[in-house]
């Protein structure tokens, strides 16, 4: 099948795509650089240049492929409304191209802010009010009453693995910088988390086999405690490991805190159940315990 990829070059792009390739499918891959576009012809896709911005090549390149990964999301904290609209600009956009086709539109989603202190099932539905990113799934589930297998793989809010540069990566530098490995509160919270090859091959499953409407869970570990995680990192590290306050943990951990905070675990028993999926790949603490993480940013 030939795929086009967004978000193709990222940390979790960069997996589904030899993934795709490995199991006999072509990968169509969105590419904003030169240095991107590189490195995915060089994993053997084809380069398909344009941006999240770019509906026009958006259309294109859907229209030029047998389905569709949406993996691409701009990461900006500081304009997080802005990197939400272009989001639901780019599913609408692709997604018109797809109606009436019934060819396969896989989205990324999160797990995060849904029932917060309760274990997430993937019979949880989305919830527009409580998650911006979940208003835009709703809009895309939509396009299952227009002809469009659309499905969501719903990630952890830690995609873990060598070369991650995400929430965990930042706990370690901040805990560098302030020699300080620190967790909220009691450290009881949890947070779910998937190695970035299974979550890989989840994507090329939904991809292959999963039904229209069809919500997913890439999820690998249910739940592991913020305090586990600190106590991992400052043993790495060789820096004290405490308890800060709700009231001091934005001072401390800066954007971070809001979701160190969240307690969510999730289950993916029903992900496994129907689509065969089972996480074979180390789980967190393991990936901590490996040292890479601890290891000083570049």
């Amino acid at each position: 099948m030939r795929t086009f990829v967004t978000g193709a070059s990222g940390f979790i792009g960069s997996a589904v795509v030899p993934e795709l390739i490995s199991a006999g499918h072509r990968v169509l891959a969105l590419a904003r650089s030169e240095a991107s576009a590189k490195a995915l012809a060089a994993a053997g896709a084809e380069v398909h240049r344009g941006d999240l911005n770019d509906l026009p090549s958006l259309r294109a390149g859907a229209a030029e492929a047998e389905g569709v990964i949406h993996l691409g999301f701009i990461h900006d904290f500081n304009n997080f409304e802005a990197s939400v609209r272009t989001d639901l600009n780019a599913i609408e956009a692709m997604g018109e191209v797809l109606v009436g086709s019934n060819r396969p539109f896989v989205i990324a989603s999160g797990t995060v802010g849904l029932q917060p202190g309760h274990v997430v099932t993937e019979e949880v539905p989305f919830d527009g009010w409580a998650n911006p990113r979940a208003a835009n799934a709703l809009a895309a589930l939509a396009l299952k009453e227009r002809g469009v297998r659309v499905s969501f793989v719903r990630l952890s809010p830690t995609v873990h693995g060598q070369g991650d540069h995400g929430f965990v990566k930042r706990l370690a530098d901040i805990a560098r910088e302030k020699r300080l490995s620190a967790y909220i509160g009691d450290g009881a919270s949890r947070w779910n988390a998937v190695h970035r090859l299974d979550a890989a091959r989840l994507f090329r499953l939904a991809l292959e086999k999963a039904p229209a409407g069809a919500l997913l869970h890439a999820v690998g570990d249910e739940s592991v405690p913020s305090r586990q995680i600190a106590e991992v990192i400052g043993r790495k590290l060789g820096v004290r490991v405490a308890s800060v306050s709700a009231d001091a943990a934005a001072a401390h951990f800066g954007w971070i805190a809001r979701f160190f905070a969240i307690d969510q675990p999730a289950s993916s028993a029903l992900t496994q159940q129907r689509m065969g999926w089972k996480p074979t790949h180390p789980g967190l603490i393991e990936d901590l315990e490996a040292g890479y993480y601890t290891e000083p940013s570049l």
